[in-house]
């Protein structure tokens, strides 16, 4: 085993979850010496792991700003990437033989399967704090490093700071749009959910507003949904079994 990996691996973590950080606040964290950190933060530059993150002149104010450090491309690509190469083939292999429209039947038929498995899951779930909550352990199972903070509005930012399928997604972007459409299902109509960053547009993470509406109201239709959460469960699992012109009335799909 390398020598200093696992620090090296709780330091990436940290700034994999976090974005940059500075040595001192690193080496708070790990209860080391500021010193002992800054040794670490030097080999790992010299190794190309991470790099010194841009600073913002405007808002570092007077004096020479400190140093804060993050990922370079090729660390983040090391959180759970491994079959990258062989997704990005099998993609390009698929539109090569079937056509884009056979691609975007795959994407859909995942998010169907995705929307099965996330609305067993939830189906216990009453309130938005154990909905948003149960999703963040099935994400988090999943390898995208999901968390949520609650905000002052009775809402959260539902937050994933790691995408294992960002190879897949960079080449085709129905798997995104599906991934907003699955979690605007699974929440319920009561909600609002809207992309705050995207790791594909130059954010550091992916992360979503979920804010209660108090409608009723689903944002991928616009219209009001008559039947209530649980019946948007019993649909979603008897898709499997029902005609394919009848399950259009239930695949929600954002415009």
């Amino acid at each position: 085993m390398k020598k200093n990996a696992k620090t090296e691996d709780a330091i990436m973590a940290f700034l994999k979850a976090r974005g940059a950080m500075q040595a001192i606040d690193l080496a708070k964290e790990l209860s080391m010496t500021a010193i002992g950190m800054r040794q670490h933060l030097k080999r790992m530059s010299m190794e190309g792991m991470i790099q010194k993150a841009v600073v913002d002149v405007s808002t570092s104010g007077a004096g020479r700003p400190a140093v804060s450090w993050e990922l370079t491309a090729e660390s983040h690509n090391t959180f759970g990437d491994s079959h990258a190469l062989l997704t990005k083939d099998l993609i390009e292999s698929a539109r090569a033989v079937f056509g884009d429209q056979g691609v975007d039947q795959l994407v859909s038929y995942r998010e169907q399967q995705t929307l099965k498995s996330y609305a067993t899951a939830l189906s216990e779930a009453s309130s938005l704090e154990d909905r948003v909550q149960k999703l963040v352990e099935l994400r988090d199972q999943e390898g995208y490093m999901a968390s949520a903070e609650s905000d002052n509005d009775g809402g959260y930012l539902f937050i994933e700071n790691h995408c294992p399928i960002c190879t897949a997604a960079a080449i085709c972007q129905g798997f995104c749009r599906a991934e907003l459409s699955v979690f605007r299902s699974v929440l319920g109509p009561d909600v609002d959910v809207e992309r705050a960053e995207y790791l594909l547009e130059g954010g550091r993470r992916c992360s979503y507003r979920i804010r209660p509406n108090n409608s009723g109201r689903s944002q991928t239709t616009g219209k009001l949904i008559d039947q209530g959460a649980s019946n948007l469960v019993k649909e979603t699992l008897d898709k499997d079994s029902e005609h394919s012109s009848h399950q259009a009335r239930y695949l929600i799909i954002e415009e």
